[in-house]
């Protein structure tokens, strides 16, 4: 039966009577034709029909359909894509505004990506391990306030009872799977197990709850398009405790017959830290360095630290030679300002900064990362005790802040701690300079009437940029220090 229906509604922006009503989207089964134009609706249908009407004028704050992409934002200066580590929230959670909803982490910083949107997670786009340029989309959320009106229309020449599954109803002559709310049914694991094999997802026919995408599923597909061979190679286990903690899957290794072993090659990506010092170090490796070897007495220094141990009371403090270290060295910068200086090799210029702001090269599970203390000019020895403490703890557990990295204006490698009598460092640019500290040992040395007595020596390497720094100044410099180290009471007269 043929038959036409006057809808009078009142949705605000749209009118379905009114002159400016274009063909509005109509949801239907599929044995149904029905168009909407100026609020008259021809169909052919025995049943009673909902529609939805959608106005383009009344969500034009909103995207279509209610869906918001979520962005990878800038994270910093110069950042142009940043590793996804880890998702905090999984398809279908209902979040709130400002909600922390993945972790990424740049060549500088861990950071927590929040949401701008209150609404449910309807689409993850990428698994932990991606790389994500700034601008791509990360998620979409369908949001709360984005939902559309309904209106119900009734054949008054012929009705018959709404049939149950009605409401579920499709867009005409659409394939159910493409309707749903951010595209097909899938987790993240299986999409990008779809994409490794070249598999268009929409091409997938889905034999799970409601139409969702199973791993089976594209395997299955991929096997009848002679994509792959046997399904079961491409199983891998642990694929959704990948996709939620960013976990690496272990090397394997194969037996064979007798008891010879096939070692199987890995290749690994680097990634966030790692990848910054891969661009940081060929960059420094263009730069004509020089290095000055010296070895500073520290005696001294291990009762003076032996002291502030013994008259400790609080258990959260513990006091090592870094410190002081590092306290001596912003002293010798004072008088040499040059080694605390960047070079901007575009104008030719030298800044002299202001601020000691000194780095600390750490080694963590991540990758090699340099925080830096900011103003230790400025704080006294206990100060820099608790700061140091502070950024250890943030760079074991990859949760530094790109305030913590920014802003370096010397470096100090403590290579010691882990071995070694010296290194030969790199600057860190734009730094001129670099001091490498190797571990402090118990030499035989002479002393002043001839005899044979025991030391504590340090080595330590100076690597300076030849462009800026000559090696008189440095020389000059590591003498300043280094009474500074063998006489600490020398601190306390010059200290500020």
């Amino acid at each position: 039966m043929v038959g036409s229906v006057h809808l009078s509604v009142s949705v605000p922006g749209f009118s379905c009577l009114g002159a400016q009503s274009s063909i509005s989207t109509v949801l239907l089964r599929s044995d149904c034709v029905l168009y909407v134009r100026f609020g008259v609706v021809s169909f052919n249908c025995p049943h009673s029909l909902k529609i939805f009407c959608f106005s383009s004028h009344a969500l034009a704050d909103l995207p279509l359909g209610g869906i918001v992409d979520v962005p990878l934002a800038q994270t910093g200066e110069g950042i142009a894509e940043c590793e996804l580590l880890k998702w905090f929230v999984q398809e279908g959670d209902q979040i709130e505004e400002f909600q922390p909803i993945c972790e990424v982490q740049s060549d500088k910083a861990t950071i927590e990506i929040t949401s701008r949107y209150k609404g449910r997670v309807a689409q993850i786009l990428y698994v932990p391990g991606d790389i994500v340029k700034v601008g791509e989309t990360l998620l979409q959320i369908v949001v709360e306030e984005a939902q559309v009106p309904t209106l119900t229309a009734v054949v008054s020449d012929n009705p018959s009872p709404t049939d149950d599954g009605f409401e579920k109803a499709v867009s005409l002559g659409s394939d159910p799977r493409k309707n749903s709310i951010g595209g097909v049914l899938s987790t993240p694991a299986v999409r990008h197990l779809a994409k490794q094999h070249g598999v268009d997802i929409n091409d997938v026919l889905g034999t799970g709850k409601d139409g969702r995408i199973l791993k089976e599923d594209v395997l299955k597909y991929a096997v009848q398009k002679e994509i792959v061979k046997d399904p079961s190679t491409s199983l891998t286990a642990g694929v959704e405790k990948q996709f939620l903690e960013g976990e690496e899957d272990q090397p394997s290794v194969s037996s064979v017959v007798g008891h010879d072993y096939e070692y199987e090659d890995k290749t690994v990506p680097l990634r966030g830290f790692q990848r910054a010092m891969v661009k940081s170090m060929s960059m420094a490796a263009k730069v004509p360095h020089f290095h000055y070897v010296d070895e500073i007495n520290c005696d001294a220094l291990m009762e003076l630290k032996a002291s502030f141990q013994d008259n400790n009371s609080d258990p959260d403090v513990k006091h090592t030679f870094l410190p002081l270290l590092i306290k001596s060295l912003s002293m010798a910068l004072s008088k040499y300002p040059s080694m605390n200086s960047c070079f901007n090799e575009s104008s030719l210029e030298v800044v002299l900064k202001g601020s000691h702001n000194i780095g600390i090269a750490m080694a963590t599970p991540y990758g090699l990362v340099v925080p830096n203390i900011k103003n230790v000019q400025s704080l006294s020895i206990l100060e820099i005790t608790k700061e140091l403490s502070r950024l250890q703890k943030m760079a074991l557990g990859n949760k530094l802040d790109p305030v913590d990295i920014f802003g370096g204006t010397i470096t100090l490698s403590n290579i010691g701690a882990i071995g070694g009598k010296f290194g030969s460092p790199l600057l860190n640019l734009p730094e001129v300079s670099i001091i490498a500290i190797g571990r402090i040992q118990k030499v035989p040395q002479f002393g002043d009437d001839g005899n044979l007595y025991p030391a504590s020596i340090m080595t330590v390497n100076i690597g300076a940029d030849h462009r800026v720094l000559d090696g008189a100044t440095v020389a000059r410099f590591c003498n300043e220090w280094k009474q500074f180290v063998e006489k600490p009471e020398l601190l306390m007269l010059h200290m500020k």
